[in-house]
């Protein structure tokens, strides 16, 4: 007969379950914050000025955003090691911080505005920070959550990267749970599977919308 019995041991039984959920917040929102502070000025860079070398530094990007995590998981390593942060929350965050996805999307976003209003706005007198704050970022802001709702859906169940850097049970990610899971304990293990999907449903279905614009973005 179905029963709830696996749900309660999970929510009622399993100090363990909260504490990986806890990890996983953490790194995941840490990592999103900061790819919001690194990622956005240099989409916008990428998508409003002309400089020397900017077609070489954006192909760069998009080499670097194609390499699987084996490619560049022994560098990540070795810088993470030599910053003293290996077996830490900042081990998952700092790689993440830097990733080159979210650029990409987000540049194409902010080169679809259309320059007569950024022509409109210099007239007006608006410095080049005026531009960024009060046109950039309202009218990429699609760009922005698309690039976020992806990164969501790929950290909250990232794998290898907290296999590779933590060493600590302690700090490990909601995504390292149903490994743990013994064979025994087949409805749990279901359990934790469907309890883990919810935050990345949740997000998904909320920014659908922004989801598409970035899939096709991405694809032009």
């Amino acid at each position: 007969f179905p029963t709830l019995k696996a749900y309660l041991e999970l929510l009622f039984d399993s100090p363990g379950f909260y504490v990986m959920f806890w990890n996983s917040c953490r790194q995941v929102f840490g990592i999103l914050f900061g790819e919001c502070l690194v990622s956005i000025p240099a989409a916008w860079a990428f998508g409003r000025f002309e400089f020397p070398g900017r077609k070489a530094l954006f192909t760069l990007y998009m080499v670097l955003m194609i390499m699987p995590f084996q490619v560049t998981m022994v560098s990540n390593y070795l810088v993470l090691d030599k910053l003293a942060m290996m077996d830490t929350h900042w081990a998952i965050i700092m790689p993440g911080i830097f990733s080159t996805f979210p650029v990409f999307i987000m540049t194409k976003f902010f080169r679809s505005i259309p320059r007569s209003f950024i022509e409109a706005a210099k007239i007006d007198g608006a410095g080049e920070i005026s531009i960024f704050l009060k046109i950039g970022l309202p009218l990429g802001l699609p760009g922005i959550l698309s690039a976020m709702i992806l990164g969501f859906l790929e950290y909250w169940s990232m794998i290898e990267q907290p296999m590779a850097f933590l060493k600590d049970p302690a700090l490990m990610p909601l995504s390292l749970y149903l490994p743990e899971v013994r064979p025994g304990q087949i409805g749990n293990a279901f359990a934790a599977a469907v309890i883990a999907l919810v935050p990345a449903a949740l997000v998904f279905m909320i920014g659908q919308d922004y989801l598409e614009q970035g899939i096709i973005a991405a694809a032009m």
